[in-house]
């Protein structure tokens, strides 16, 4: 079969949570061999791995008809894509990571304003000059290529602009947070081009779909349980799930077997509210995805 759709696998950081959410969404991306084009297990995709940092670039000129990075590599090359959907996972938490402005924590530094005139380090210099020209701020933003946080601490630069998600390594290094500058996610984008294709569209809106039905599954979990005739009432009422829990009775008995879909933060406090009501035989089971 032809292929469709070329899809773009960031490399780096969020290669293996990638290829991990690709597995659960039912496909697999086989990382051995030709490093740079993963075998794919369909047979209308090719992939391509291709920095997070340039992924915008390649997908609005067609290299790449759709492919996942941040929402601040497309913001950095202003890159004229179709954004089809967020994709809020991470390695470290749930929450999306930030760009924040910090110095070191004994600099009298305070505000934006008291960094005119100084100079700050950052991977996301173009973005870092649009964000201080439009604030009427000067300073001279210079490239990173790594170990940013570091570059205060040499004397280097009198800030930086770096990505954090718990800010930990900005605390590690004796630093402090004076400014959030973006809030970014990964995003899944398209080639406008290939978005207006009707097979290349919809092989894009079913990857789509797949990935956030993973996504909404990782925060939730099955629970499975028997439960007596007089005590179903208030068991039902205990359960806090996405719809109507599924109530079956058992052959030939007054018990009840109830089954229910519910969110992954309620699970361990609610299992021995369960056990305590009169519930048995309680399963709890991970799920693919949830659509």
């Amino acid at each position: 079969m032809k292929k469709i759709l070329k899809l773009g696998i960031p490399k780096g950081s969020l290669q293996n949570a990638t290829i991990d959410l690709f597995r659960r969404s039912g496909w697999k991306i086989n990382m051995e061999g030709r490093s740079y084009f993963p075998d794919i297990d369909d047979d209308t995709i090719e992939c391509a791995l291709c920095r997070a940092q340039e992924m915008s670039i390649n997908v609005e000129t067609g290299v790449i008809d759709a492919g996942l990075t941040g929402l601040d590599w497309v913001a950095e090359h202003e890159s004229d894509v179709h954004v089809v959907t967020d994709l809020v996972y991470s390695k470290v938490s749930s929450r999306p990571a930030r760009w924040v402005v910090a110095v070191a924590s004994e600099s009298p530094i305070q505000s934006l304003e008291d960094l005119e005139g100084k100079t700050i380090s950052t991977e996301l210099v173009k973005f870092t000059k649009r964000f201080f020209k439009e604030r009427h701020i000067n300073v001279t933003v210079k490239f990173s290529w790594g170990a940013t946080e570091a570059k205060i601490v040499s004397g280097l630069a009198d800030a930086i602009v770096e990505i954090t998600e718990t800010e930990s390594t900005i605390r590690a290094h004796n630093l402090r947070v004076i400014h959030e500058v973006m809030s970014t996610n990964t995003q899944l984008i398209a080639n406008k081009k290939a978005w207006q294709e009707p097979a290349k569209r919809e092989k894009i809106e079913q990857i789509a779909l797949l990935l956030q039905g993973a996504l909404v599954a990782d925060r939730m979990v099955g629970i499975k349980m028997n439960v007596p005739e007089k005590k179903i009432a208030k068991i039902v009422s205990l359960l806090p799930s996405l719809n109507a829990p599924t109530i079956a009775s058992l052959y030939q008995s007054d018990w009840f077997s109830v089954e229910s879909i519910i969110d992954t933060r309620y699970v361990r406090d609610l299992i021995p509210q369960l056990l305590k009501q009169g519930a048995e035989g309680i399963i709890e089971y991970p799920l693919n995805k949830v659509l």
